[in-house]
């Protein structure tokens, strides 16, 4: 995580967006068991419990505890349970046995966050200086991440049950109308300005702000459709090993890859889990669930390819962040809208690109225990550009870098085609 691009004055809204992300947290947590928070389904996820404590650890750690000085620390066994990754502050409960955490019961972790919430409020009340600001800043944006990792955890973790409970109201969605054919716009190549230009917040590794030749690219208007996805299953393409990356194709063999993550069959017809339950697969909705090599073995069946992060970075400069995200409450991805350009660059799903996830020109981490962020994980990563139908609404940016390894399938991660031109 980066300090802000501007120092915060007292005159910041920081209070009220603090307010807001930790009630949105505890609205997400609310129709959760003790139980439904305390599993941890697979290494790759966490319980929502450790979530919604690790979230508050961050303020607890990185805001209360060196910048006020009467704070009473909650419990000292938190800093070993809820540490995620941050060597510097110490040992931690190892992230695949975060689901052995029975204790503290959730009630308990809701207590733990009023109280770091009520210290914060003390700090910001004592007019908090701009780098307490900028910190607690930080850590809104922080806690939004876990917000949508929260989400797609307990999706994750739902559909191990054999009841396949919904995490919301089971609303069906009807099958929406046919998007039509993806049309592909043509950008010039040239010299182009990427990454974060300041003024407003940004992660450490969205700059510094460089320049990028691009060659010239078409970029096609909508996300590709499970409909479109279907008829490269119909057609054999877990079977070809023409279309996979190497290491994609010792997954399908070794996991029996032959569908997007979640779907399944039933009398015939396509069905996925979702987190409003089992729903039927609707086929001009936008295919999610994909690994980056399921999106990219897509794209070379399809004759194009996947953007890179500075193409779509490009071309989504300057464009509405109006997007289909958490809070519309829909919780699944929605077919493109009639019009005109570029559709669904923001929300619905993440959209692989071909980049790497690497430093830019000059990237320095920041100092201290917060520069142990985004640098040490850049390698074995893919960029995923654009937010999600999970992620909350404040959290995107045109320069928003996501990144997960390329066998990752439980994110909401999907793809839009590019072609050379």
């Amino acid at each position: 995580m980066a300090p802000l691009s501007r120092p915060l004055t007292e005159a910041s809204p920081v209070a009220d967006r603090y307010r807001h992300v930790r009630a949105t947290s505890r609205d997400l947590g609310a129709p959760l068991s003790d139980a439904d928070a305390t599993v941890q389904s697979m290494p790759d996820a966490s319980p929502a419990k450790w979530h919604l404590a690790h979230t508050t650890w961050f303020f607890e750690t990185m805001v209360l505890k060196p910048h006020l000085p009467d704070y009473e620390v909650f419990d000292e066994s938190f800093n070993y349970l809820f540490n995620s990754y941050y060597e510097t502050i110490g040992e931690r409960q190892p992230r695949p046995r975060r689901g052995m955490i029975t204790r503290p019961h959730l009630d308990t972790v809701f207590a733990y966050r009023d109280h770091v919430d009520a210290a914060v409020e003390t700090l910001l009340d004592r007019a908090a200086s701009p780098d307490v600001a900028e910190l607690v800043e930080l850590g809104c944006h922080h806690e939004q991440q876990h917000q949508e990792l929260l989400l797609t955890d307990i999706l994750h973790l739902f559909d191990q049950s054999p009841l396949k409970p919904a995490y919301r109201d089971p609303q069906p969605l009807g099958i929406a109308e046919d998007p039509g054919e993806a049309r592909f716009i043509s950008f010039d190549g040239g010299i182009v300005e990427i990454g974060h230009g300041g003024g407003s917040f940004a992660f450490d590794c969205e700059g510094p702000r460089h320049e990028a030749l691009l060659e010239p690219y078409g970029l096609a208007d909508r996300l590709v459709t499970n409909g479109e996805f279907m008829a490269f299953i119909e057609d054999g393409a877990y079977a070809n090993p023409l279309l996979w990356l190497s290491a994609g194709w010792a997954d399908i063999l070794a996991n029996k890859w032959d569908k997007p993550f979640y779907w399944q069959k039933r009398d015939g017809e396509w069905w996925t889990m979702t987190l409003r339950g089992a729903q039927p697969v609707d086929p001009n909705a936008p295919v999610t669930h994909l690994s980056y090599f399921e999106a990219d073995a897509f794209a070379t069946w399809a004759g194009k390819r996947l953007p890179s992060e500075f193409e779509w970075e490009n071309a989504a400069a300057g464009l509405s962040m109006d997007g289909n995200f958490a809070g519309s409450g829909r919780l699944r991805p929605k077919p493109a809208a009639p019009g005109e350009g570029l559709r669904q660059m923001f929300g619905d799903v993440w959209e692989w690109t071909r980049s790497p996830f690497s430093p830019y020109p000059r990237f320095k981490p920041v100092e201290g225990a917060v520069g142990e962020y985004n640098g040490k994980f850049m390698c074995g990563q893919f960029v995923l550009r654009g937010g999600s139908c999970a992620t909350p609404e404040g959290h995107i940016r045109a320069t928003y870098r996501n990144f997960f390894p390329p066998d990752a399938r439980w994110q909401f991660s999907g793809l839009r085609l590019a072609e050379d031109v």
